[in-house]
């Protein structure tokens, strides 16, 4: 499969999945005339791939875990870096949800009538 069809289907863009490969976390194959080919299972590993940096881990950490996917075999270093990264990763969603707690606050006063920085009615409608 070539670049353009991982990057249509994965969602990610070709510029991703070229840094991707220079990061060592995307292998590909060449055609004879020197195009980026991928197996079919690259699709789904740059999902991964996508969805551990949104979730804050570095492409380094990704590198460090990505062999344990692929094998299903994990050492003690691997199982403490994924106990590591699912505890930071509850950490930061217990703050969003603080955030977002503070938010509706706001938004309650925003929408409240009674309240002096309340949005006009024609606001609200917007």
């Amino acid at each position: 499969m070539r670049i353009g069809d991982v990057a249509a289907r994965s969602g990610a863009s070709v510029r991703s999945l070229r840094y991707y490969e220079e990061q060592g976390l995307l292998e590909s194959g060449r055609s004879t005339s020197g195009q980026r080919i991928y197996a079919e299972e690259a699709v789904e590993r740059v999902q991964l791939i996508q969805m551990l940096y949104t979730a804050g881990l570095p492409s380094r950490r990704i590198q460090e875990l990505l062999p344990c996917v692929e094998t299903g075999v994990s050492t003690d270093h691997t199982r403490a870096l994924l106990l590591t990264e699912r505890e930071r990763i509850d950490r930061q969603m217990n703050e969003l949800a603080l955030a977002r707690g503070k938010l509706d606050e706001i938004i309650s006063i925003a929408f409240d009538d009674s309240q002096p920085c309340a949005a006009s009615k024609i606001d609200k409608v917007a």
